[in-house]
């Protein structure tokens, strides 16, 4: 026993040593967390097991079809715009087919790759880098779309893009539609053109909601936009654009990761815009238009150099169907179309070549504006009668010149265009020799009014269409001036007129003596005065000019598909007694020995009626080094004089007298209508 215990006590063969630690013990509490740290290895584990069985197994469809979709490429297929069609259905502007250069902007290279890219891809279409940059930026939310570079690419760009196909991988060449004009420069400004729709311009367009999405489809107006599309810009090519413009298609294509087509599936195919037709006759348009070159030339031959532009304006009477309406100078609405041309571009887009060129894109007919000279007379004859201050056959006395006395001073001479007559006239016979003097005196018995009574010579001009707008279906209309007291109050003021506004602001006897001849303030388009004389023709109806038809369906010819009719003419209230007697003035005017036009229509078979006038106007002709007071040359009327069916306005810029120019220039527009010619004109004595 004794020995036993002395062996449990023996002490250990080795002592301790302090510099070593005791053994890790595996404790319970460290078991637990070993089996805690298992279980969550796997718990993960299992987690990603089953992801991996989802996704392979229960999922598989799903991506295969998201992967299938990364390979589709959805396009838009351009849709040609709508013909444009005289009254009689000759085409006026159809559509041909085009080369275009688009880029894709997914397909580009990369870095300094894309760059390299651009720069050889501007030089070989002849763009500023710049403005393939701008494209681009533009689209940077969508780089699977093409973005249109240049439409009507040569032949010798597109092969040289073609050889070298691989230094231009996301450059393609494609077929387009683009404009053409049968035309060329016939009806321009009527017409109008077409440019690619910009980024403002397509700004506004999505806040309209009228932005293209994919797969949208529209069949009526308004028809959507995307970047790439051709919109009117000017005349019915704008007006009308939302009828005009057709529905794009859209193809499905499978491409390579590099964007190489495999294979393509139209969606839809692309929808030709509507027809348009106008009530423009494109033979009358001819003939006006040779019309008004002839005016201009018998002004330079007559001594008038600065002859340089014009317009005519040929409408029916009774309803306001314009018939024909040329303007000059003129250009050829295809310099937008394809390789345009900068220096064909400058005069219709930059200001200083504009008036260089004398404003070749103006609309004459709708924008020009110009004072109206005696053509205006039959206003203040009819405003006379209507306000009782002389019945038709009173006399007044219609002398060489007019004296206004003044109030401390001499007072002021008004001259007769004619400074040898000295004879009473009657107001038709007043109208037919264009006798100012007379016309002076009636702007003297309206400028001694009492004010309660207000202003009715202008207030008759206001209803008869002077000042404001004819409504007609084109835009940038002019609305002219017709001159009141107020307006003068409000125009001239100490910041305006520094040195003279206490004298200028105020209406004097000169301002409605003027105005009863259609002189000084007044300004009025051709187109005005061409549908007031349309109301002497018509009865004393004001109409609204108008220059389109209808809409028809591209793919059932002459279907019709919205008919454009007018707002009803409007009754001017003018008395029946004072519009007979002066259709009498003004066909006297043609006709009589003393009348102004009557060397020029009175041989004319078919009898027309009209007035002549001279109107003073300060211009500064292409080439001058000052401002100029030139005669307007201008010409207004109507036949059959007793069944009228055409109204014509004509003016000639810086042409001189009415009866040798204008008058001249409507009656070839007459001849072509008429289908009559007219014997040679006689020795022309007019104002």
């Amino acid at each position: 026993m004794a020995s036993t215990g002395a062996r449990a006590r023996v002490p250990r063969f080795l002592p301790p040593d302090p510099r070593v630690e005791e053994p890790y013990l595996f404790t319970p509490k460290m078991a637990l967390r070993v089996a805690v740290l298992g279980i969550l290895a796997f718990a993960v584990l299992g987690i990603l097991l089953l992801r991996l069985w989802s996704l392979q197994i229960l999922s598989s469809s799903h991506y295969t079809k998201l992967a299938d979709n990364n390979q589709i490429r959805t396009e838009r297929l351009p849709a040609p715009r709508g013909l444009i069609l005289d009254r009689n259905g000759a085409t006026l502007v159809r559509n041909v087919s085009g080369t275009a250069v688009v880029v894709r902007p997914d397909r580009l290279r990369a870095g300094k790759g894309r760059d390299t890219e651009l720069r050889g891809l501007a030089e070989a279409l002849g763009l500023p880098l710049a403005t393939i940059a701008e494209k681009l930026q533009a689209a940077r939310t969508d780089p699977f779309t093409p973005i249109t570079l240049r439409v009507g690419v040569h032949k010798n760009q597109v092969e040289f893009l073609e050889e070298r196909e691989s230094q231009f991988p996301g450059v393609e060449v494609v077929d387009t539609p683009e404009r053409y004009w049968n035309t060329e420069a016939s009806a321009a400004q009527l017409l109008g053109y077409t440019t690619e729709v910009s980024a403002p311009e397509l700004e506004q367009f999505r806040k309209q909601g009228l932005e293209c999405t994919p797969f949208r489809a529209t069949s009526s107006p308004p028809k959507c936009v995307a970047g790439g599309d051709q919109i009117g810009q000017s005349g019915v090519e704008a007006t009308y654009d939302s009828y005009l413009r057709g529905d794009a298609g859209i193809v499905q294509k499978r491409v390579t990761a590099r964007g190489a087509t495999i294979s393509q599936d139209v969606y839809s195919t692309s929808q030709p815009g509507d027809n348009l037709r106008l009530t423009i006759d494109i033979g009358l348009q001819r003939a006006t238009e040779r019309a008004l070159r002839y005016g201009i030339q018998l002004a330079r031959n007559d001594g008038h150099w600065a002859a340089n532009g014009g317009a005519i304006i040929a409408l029916d009477p009774n309803n306001g169907e314009v018939l024909a309406m040329a303007s000059a100078p003129t250009y050829k609405p295809s310099v937008f179309v394809g390789r345009t041309d900068p220096k064909k571009l400058a005069p219709l887009l930059d200001r200083k070549a504009a008036a260089e060129a004398n404003y070749p894109s103006l609309d004459r007919v709708t924008q020009g504006l110009y004072p109206p000279g005696s053509t205006f007379k039959p206003v203040t004859a009819l405003a006379a009668m209507q306000e009782h201050l002389i019945s038709p056959y009173q006399t007044l006395q219609c002398t060489g010149s007019y004296l206004v006395h003044g109030v401390t001073g001499p007072g002021q001479i008004f001259k007769n265009w004619d400074p040898n007559v000295d004879e009473p006239m009657s107001l038709p016979t007043a109208i037919a020799a264009s006798c100012d003097t007379y016309f002076y005196q009636l702007g003297m018995m309206f400028y001694g009014l009492p004010g309660s009574q207000g202003h009715p010579l202008q207030a008759w001009a206001s209803r008869f269409g002077i000042g404001s707008a004819t409504g007609i279906d084109l835009g940038g209309e002019a609305t002219g001036l017709l001159p009141t007291p107020e307006w003068r109050e409000s125009t001239y003021t100490k910041k305006t007129d520094p040195c003279c506004w206490q004298i200028d602001r105020s209406w004097k006897p000169g301002d409605s003596i003027q105005l009863a001849i259609g002189q000084k303030d007044i300004l009025v388009t051709p187109l005005q005065m061409a549908r007031f004389y349309a109301l002497i023709a018509n009865g004393g109806k004001l109409v609204t000019p108008h220059v389109a038809l209808d809409v028809e369906d591209p793919s059932a010819k002459g279907q019709v598909l919205r008919r454009f009719d007018p707002p009803p003419a409007e009754d001017s209230g003018v008395d029946a007694t004072a519009l007979e007697a002066v259709r009498q003035g003004l066909y006297e005017a043609t006709h009589s020995s003393f009348g102004t036009a009557s060397a020029v229509f009175g041989s004319f078979p078919i009898p027309v009626a009209g007035k002549t006038g001279t109107a003073e106007k300060v211009v500064q002709p292409p080439g001058a080094d000052h401002p100029m007071l030139l005669d307007q040359s201008w010409w207004c009327g109507y036949a059959p004089s007793d069944h009228p069916t055409i109204t014509v306005c004509a003016v000639i810029e810086n042409g001189g007298h009415g009866g040798t120019a204008a008058a001249p220039a409507a009656l070839k527009v007459f001849e072509h209508f008429f289908h009559v010619g007219a014997p040679a004109i006689g020795t022309v004595h007019s104002d």
